[in-house]
C-alpha cells in the first residue's frame, strides 16, 4: 500500500489481521492502522532480506540427478590425501584468496579437505572447515575447527546469522543437489560486505557430479554458478575470474622440441575458473 485508497474504510477493513470498526476509521485510527501494517510489512521484508531469500530456482529436477545415488557420505568414507588439481591452479587459487579476503577475517571453508590453499603467510582468525570425511579435515592444519555433514540431504547450517567474512568452496560446487538453499544459507552466513569465493576447474567425479554440470561446457558451468549467486536477493553481482591471476612472460623456446613441449604441457593445466561475490556490497 503506497498510498491511501480512494475508499480508505473499505481498504483499510479488507486488511489481514486488522478489523476496523467505523468509530476506528473516522476517529483517526486509520492512520496507526496503516501504520502498523507497514510495519509488519517492513519486517516481512527484512527478515526475507536477512535470510537470503531464493528468488528462483536455478535447476530443474533432472538436473540435478547424478548417476551414483547412493550416499555421499559412504562415497566419502575413504579419506583422499591428494590434491584434485594441479599446481598452477591451486598457486591461482591462492593468490585469488590473497587478493579478496583480508587479514584476521573469520572463514568457513565450504566442502573441505586436508588443506585449504589459503596464503601460508596471512594470519586469520578462525578457519571453520566443513566436508564428508573426518580424517582429512583433522589433518588439515589450516582448521581451528570442522565437522561434517551432507548438504545434500541437509543444506541448513547451524552457525548463527552474519558468523564469517569469507566462506570459500573449492572444486567442489559440482556436487551440490540443493545449490539454491546452499547459497542462501552462504548469504546468511556471510557479514555484510563478507566474500564467497567459488572456485572449480574441468575436473569431477562423474559420478556424483550432478547431471546439469556433467553435460555442461566450461561456459554453461560458469553461468551455472553466476546464477548460484544471482538467485539469491542480496548478492553483488558476480565477478568472474578465468585463467593465471598474476602470469609471468614466457620465456623464449630455445628449440623446436622446447616449445613442442611447453605446448604439450599448456594443453595439460587444469583451467582456472572462480566465481566471487559478496553479500550485499563490494568493499572498497
Amino acid at each position: 500500500m503506497s498510498s491511501y485508497p480512494t475508499s480508505m474504510a473499505s481498504s483499510l477493513t479488507h486488511v489481514p489481521n486488522i478489523v476496523l470498526s467505523k468509530a476506528d476509521v473516522y476517529g483517526g485510527r486509520a492512520a496507526a492502522a496503516r501504520t502498523t501494517i507497514l510495519a509488519r510489512q517492513a519486517g516481512r521484508e527484512e527478515e526475507q532480506q536477512r535470510s537470503g531469500a531464493i528468488t528462483r530456482l536455478v535447476l530443474s529436477n533432472e538436473g540435478r540427478t547424478k548417476l551414483d545415488p547412493s550416499s555421499d557420505r559412504s562415497f566419502y568414507s575413504f579419506p583422499r590425501f591428494v590434491t584434485h588439481v594441479d599446481d598452477a591452479f591451486l598457486q591461482t587459487l591462492t593468490q585469488l584468496y590473497r587478493d579478496r579476503i583480508p587479514p584476521n577475517s573469520e572463514i568457513l571453508d565450504l566442502m573441505s579437505s586436508w588443506v585449504s590453499h589459503l596464503p601460508p603467510e596471512i594470519t586469520y582468525t578462525r578457519v571453520i572447515g566443513h566436508g564428508l570425511n573426518a580424517a582429512e579435515l583433522a589433518r588439515n592444519k589450516r582448521l581451528n575447527s570442522f565437522f561434517v555433514k551432507d548438504l545434500n540431504q541437509d543444506p541448513i547450517f547451524e552457525a548463527a546469522d552474519g558468523s564469517f567474512d569469507a566462506i570459500i568452496c573449492t572444486v567442489s560446487v559440482q556436487y551440490l543437489q540443493k545449490p539454491e538453499q546452499v547459497f542462501a544459507e552462504i548469504y546468511r552466513m556471510l557479514r555484510p560486505g563478507g566474500v564467497c569465493i567459488v572456485s572449480f576447474s574441468n575436473r569431477m567425479f562423474y559420478e556424483k557430479a550432478i547431471a546439469a554440470w556433467r553435460e555442461g561446457t566450461a561456459v554453461s558451468r560458469i553461468q551455472l554458478v553466476v546464477q548460484y549467486f544471482q538467485c539469491i536477493d542480496g548478492f553483488t553481482e558476480p565477478d568472474v575470474v578465468r585463467g593465471n591471476l598474476h602470469s609471468t612472460s614466457p620465456t623464449k623456446p630455445s628449440s623446436p622440441l622446447d616449445w613442442l613441449l611447453s605446448l604439450f604441457k599448456a594443453t595439460q593445466k587444469d583451467p582456472f575458473y572462480a566465481v566471487v561475490a559478496y553479500r550485499n556490497f563490494k568493499p572498497i
